[in-house]
């Protein structure tokens, strides 16, 4: 299997090994690093995670503003979250098994996101909040809008699209292990960081076993913009990506 870097999508060294990513490099402040994670700002605050993550731009603080206000449903949304995630990685598995980096990589996934889809439901339980059926928000299918249909462009796109997916969601969880006052909900957002960051990293090593390395890192680049776009749109839904 290809291994690329996957740092940011603006290196341009050329180099052709990914180094295990180191989740406290994602995460300043969060993972117990002297540094501060940023704060949403406008467009949200310093850089260097959404560069490490792949991400071309900062959440807003319109959507602090929806975990305010609605705070139960967007934890709802996270549980279907990470159910999705299971079955992305499920549906990846089936579409390419007769690729080991997908075969030796996707099964974990998809436990690791069934594992965290329990843990959420139990925070549900806790909290006295009924899990339910909930009108999903417009982002991942405006992503999924963006994969090409031939192959082997379908699988790169697939595979980066979950990617861009899975940084989104890094982001996310650091500003709400920020922004909440609740101490259980800023230790579980913690503790969920560093493996979403780990299938980021996954997903796009993945994605360099169907194309070479500077065509996998360009095409991040341009789905990562179009990303941004779709983020800065928001959603009149609360949503883990409203």
């Amino acid at each position: 299997m290809r291994r690329c870097p996957v740092e940011s999508v603006e290196a341009g060294d050329g180099a052709s090994t990914c180094p295990n990513v180191d989740p406290r490099r994602l995460a300043p402040g969060i993972m117990g690093t002297a540094a501060t994670a940023p704060q949403a700002t406008g467009r949200s605050a310093r850089p260097s995670r959404t560069r490490m993550l792949s991400l071309v731009s900062n959440s807003s603080t319109h959507w602090l503003d929806q975990v305010d206000r609605h705070l139960d449903e967007i934890l709802v949304d996270h549980a279907h979250c990470e159910k999705k995630a299971a079955g992305v990685a499920m549906n990846l598995l089936f579409s390419y098994v007769d690729r080991p980096e997908v075969a030796r990589t996707m099964p974990e996934i998809v436990t690791e996101e069934l594992d965290h889809f329990r843990l959420v439901l139990d925070l549900l339980e806790r909290r006295g909040i009924r899990f339910r059926k909930l009108a999903p928000g417009g982002y991942a299918q405006a992503l999924h809008e963006l994969i090409r249909r031939e192959e082997p462009h379908r699988a790169v796109d697939r595979l980066l699209v979950a990617s861009l997916i899975e940084a989104r969601s890094c982001e996310r969880f650091a500003l709400l292990a920020e922004h909440v006052a609740d101490t259980e909900l800023r230790d579980f957002y913690r503790g969920l960081f560093e493996s979403e960051a780990r299938h980021h990293t996954t997903y796009v090593q993945a994605a360099c076993g169907f194309a070479p390395e500077a065509i996998v890192r360009g095409r991040l680049r341009e789905l990562a913009t179009a990303e941004a776009a779709i983020i800065d749109r928001g959603d009149p839904l609360p949503r883990m990506h409203s």
